[in-house]
């Protein structure tokens, strides 16, 4: 069903990813806004400090904070953000249990008050999160996507643009696979004004960056010490929630349910799509090379072994 009137946007956790994409949905008047958090006081703190931001940027959409789901009920969208961030050393995948059962609680709210939204997953490891969030909430498939591939791709054409010095505006570039260190950026289909990558790179530098995307969001953690990136995963977020609430049919990178396409089944696995009011309306098929369709089958793996783990810990019941 597609989103109509004044749609309403729940993103559960508050915390850094969570109040900055609670803070770009609302200065965008995208939606009206309910963000979701057990800490008491700190979505309330924090949905009334973007509330009084409003005369500013001035648009009435409605920011509420609260510690009840309840409040979810209503929802065109839940956006899903709430885990335990990285620390230096550790790897997304090392989440896994801790995460897995955050997972759990907020799928069976989504389930209980809020059946009908689509899901946008964020919470890292990301690809098996959104494995358990489906299981748990039975969301068809179209329904139901995590973000990574967006900022996975956004990283990726930032450092090619900076190291060309030219405009972000004038670098595509796409990153399939799982949000992890397997997964897939793809030279060829990697564009600068119009000329492929290889034209216009030394293939050293590009293999360079392929090697930082993969390491991106582990480079921030190591900097900042005590927490981990949240201005590009919510900017990755918003896209994605604008392309379905606008209806704009983009063409993103998200981790999507596949089910043959690519060759891979039963896993949700970054490869790009069309988004639009109806969520996930087609999966788009890449004519990828045999080593390119190898390297995002092996990273399908690495997905379908931490699937594995969170079936051997029980996370699902």
């Amino acid at each position: 069903m597609a989103i109509t009137g004044r749609p309403k946007v729940s993103v559960i956790g508050a915390g850094h990813v969570g109040s900055t994409l609670a803070m770009r949905i609302a200065e965008a008047a995208l939606a009206d806004v309910v963000l979701v958090d057990i800490v008491e006081g700190m979505p309330q703190g924090k949905a009334l400090d973007l509330s009084q931001s409003r005369p500013v940027v001035l648009n009435d959409v409605s920011i509420v904070g609260t510690n009840d789901y309840a409040d979810i009920a209503g929802s065109d969208m839940v956006i899903t953000t709430a885990g335990v961030p990285r620390k230096p050393g550790m790897s997304r995948d090392d989440l896994i249990e801790i995460n897995g059962k955050i997972a759990v609680t907020m799928a069976e709210n989504i389930k209980k008050y809020a059946p009908d939204a689509f899901i946008i997953q964020v919470a890292n490891p990301l690809d098996a999160i959104t494995y358990v969030i489906s299981e748990i909430t039975g969301t068809p498939k179209n329904k139901i996507m995590g973000m990574a591939g967006v900022l996975d791709s956004s990283r990726y054409r930032f450092f090619i643009a900076d190291a060309l010095g030219v405009s972000v505006k004038d670098v595509q570039g796409v990153v399939l696979g799982g949000h992890g260190d397997t997964m897939v950026p793809l030279p060829r289909f990697t564009w600068v004004g119009g000329a492929p990558l290889p034209d216009v790179m030394p293939a050293d530098q590009i293999e360079a960056i392929v090697e930082r995307t993969r390491k991106g969001g582990a480079e921030i953690v190591g900097l900042l010490k005590t927490g981990s990136a949240y201005y590009a995963p919510s900017a990755g977020a918003f896209e994605m929630a604008k392309a379905i609430i606008k209806d704009e049919k983009r063409i993103l990178p998200v981790a999507a349910y596949l089910n043959g396409e690519y060759g891979i089944s039963g896993l949700f696995v970054g490869v790009p799509v069309i988004l639009g009011k109806d969520g996930i309306e087609k999966i788009w098929q890449l004519p990828l090379s045999d080593e390119e369709l190898s390297a995002l089958k092996n990273s399908a793996n690495h997905v379908k072994a931490l699937v594995d783990k969170v079936n051997e810990l029980g996370i699902l019941g």
